[in-house]
């Protein structure tokens, strides 16, 4: 036993810089518990177990740097179940029970509109029925909705002066969030449950406003993506530069937004590390080189430190711009760590980095764990970083005396290794929740990421700049054609005979062995 203690020992310590890495990695693993153990009772077992674990580990700590691992390790699992099961018994609020249909006034929480399918998408908090439609028979008691509901109206039903804030009377047909239509579909039910939603429906005229109606038309990013929209020519074009710039897809129509996700471009329209990268770059050199024009204020005051201020404002602004998706908060927290490490002089991008954002997202959404956009984002961060951090990829990027054209065809190989190596890391987690992968969507990433970072998103930029002084209409017609050549790839690479890989539902044992592995991939370095 003492040889096989040693052993350990000597393991943790060649590890000894990787650990923290496995500390979202054991917080993940509590909140999975509480979505696979089936019961209260298994729960409170898991939990207690946990921590009996961790107390076992803390009275044993003193033997070496083993047991103090399983302690943390131990109490990062009993706090992710604990997280977890205190979010779903304060998330929701109330479920409606049964399919229904009344006439009710409520205040609207927040407007979506969906022009490629002629609808807005309304979230309303219920004041009070007024009524249910006559029935043969005895008369029924009024329902009792739950505290949050969701509407979609038809464009031609929605009434002048509706604005956040506003209070509407209308009819709708509600329902409970659906439960998934197959083994292992979509599960809206769980997601509107965390997200407070107690019913959906469709609303139906007549709508109109009661009270509150005496503000701006449309909040800040409705009214920016109907610019934008209305500026980029609409249809596909239009769509992809608003979700570009505020978040919002619905005005991408369903056959682009099909289009995009076959060829595997899906992740360019959700506003993640790509846009908030973008961003933060651009103010940051803005800034840089305003500041730098005077002599004066170059030699007094730390330039960089400004502008990295400025850029984690930018990356604030816009994560809130952008209705803070956890995809969004999750790019942002990296973006402002990034940030503080290039002021500290420390080395920015690596796998800390990734680790300590999965944490401050799953301590503030410990729900998002189960969703496909927190394992998708993050599974294709670690894996590019855990990459480049490898030896010989470093040795392979690393600078040296070449010509422009093999500097090139280097830079060309290392974005089609990283780009196989991002699809590789996803292909497991997109078949467990969407049942299909596409195929050539490393070779589709390749034009499509740079035409995206360094063409459309400048261009839009420089656009919305020019238009505070009505001279936009160029780069709105060079943005507009940059879209066009990024939908062509799309429908060209969707298109292929094989594009997509459709096979059955994976088990989510296979699933988990799957992630493990590919944790165990990137975060472990000895043998």
């Amino acid at each position: 036993m003492r040889g096989v203690g040693a052993n350990l020992e000597r393991w943790l310590e060649a590890e000894r810089d990787q650990l923290a890495l496995w500390l979202p990695v054991a917080l993940g693993g509590g909140i999975a518990l509480w979505f696979v153990l089936p019961d209260v009772r298994a729960w409170q077992a898991a939990g207690l177990a946990a921590l009996a674990v961790a107390l076992g580990g803390l009275a044993a700590g003193r033997s070496g740097r083993a047991a103090r691992v399983v302690a943390v390790g131990a109490l990062a699992v009993a706090l992710g179940l604990a997280l977890i099961w205190w979010r779903a018994e304060h998330g929701a609020q109330g479920v409606l029970t049964r399919p229904t249909i009344a006439t009710f006034t409520a205040r609207v929480e927040r407007i979506e509109p969906l022009p490629a399918r002629d609808l807005v998408r309304l979230r309303l908090a219920p004041l009070q029925v007024l009524g249910v439609p006559e029935t043969r028979g005895p008369a029924r008691p009024l329902p009792i909705l739950p505290p949050r509901i969701r509407v979609n109206l038809a464009t031609l039903d929605v009434p002048v002066g509706l604005v956040p804030g506003a209070t509407l009377r209308l009819s709708a047909r509600l329902m409970p969030p659906p439960e998934p239509a197959v083994p292992g579909a979509y599960d809206y039910a769980r997601t509107a449950w965390f997200d407070g939603m107690g019913a959906t429906g469709r609303g139906f005229a007549p709508v109109s406003v009661v009270a509150g109606g005496r503000s701006h038309d449309a909040g800040l990013r409705v009214r920016l993506s109907q610019h934008i929209q209305a500026s980029a020519g609409g249809g596909g074009a239009g769509g992809i530069a608003a979700a570009l710039a505020t978040g919002d897809q619905g005005g991408i129509p369903a056959e682009d937004n099909e289009a995009m996700r076959r060829s595997g471009l899906a992740h360019l329209l959700s506003v993640s590390g790509l846009h908030i990268t973008a961003a933060v770059a651009a103010v940051m050199l803005l800034v840089t080189r305003m500041l730098a024009l005077s002599p004066w204020v170059a030699l007094r005051w730390r330039i960089p430190l400004i502008a990295a201020g400025a850029g984690a404002l930018a990356a604030i602004g816009y994560t809130l711009l952008t209705g803070s998706e956890v995809p969004t908060i999750r790019s942002c927290v990296a973006a402002l760590f990034v940030l503080v490490a290039l002021v500290l002089g420390r080395e920015a991008l690596t796998l800390r980095l990734v680790a300590a954002g999965a944490v401050i997202v799953l301590l503030l959404y410990p729900e998002a764990l189960a969703g496909p956009s927190f394992q998708l984002s993050f599974a294709a961060v670690a894996s590019i970083i855990a990459l480049n951090e490898h030896p010989a990829v470093r040795r392979w990027f690393a600078p040296r005396e070449q010509s422009r054209l093999a500097a090139v065809a280097r830079g060309t190989a290392g974005l089609l290794l990283t780009g196989i190596i991002v699809e590789l890391a996803l292909i497991p987690i997109s078949l467990f929740h969407f049942h299909k992968a596409g195929v050539y969507g490393a070779v589709a990433n390749i034009v499509a990421i740079p035409l995206t970072t360094f063409v459309t998103m400048p261009l839009e930029a420089l656009a919305l700049v020019f238009d505070t002084v009505g001279a936009g209409a160029p780069f709105w017609w060079l943005t507009a054609r940059s879209l066009d050549l990024l939908l062509w790839i799309a429908r060209t690479t969707a298109a292929i005979p094989g594009s997509v890989a459709p096979l059955p539902g994976m088990p989510g044992g296979a699933h988990a062995l799957m992630v493990a592995g590919g944790l165990w991939i990137a975060l472990w370095r000895t043998q």
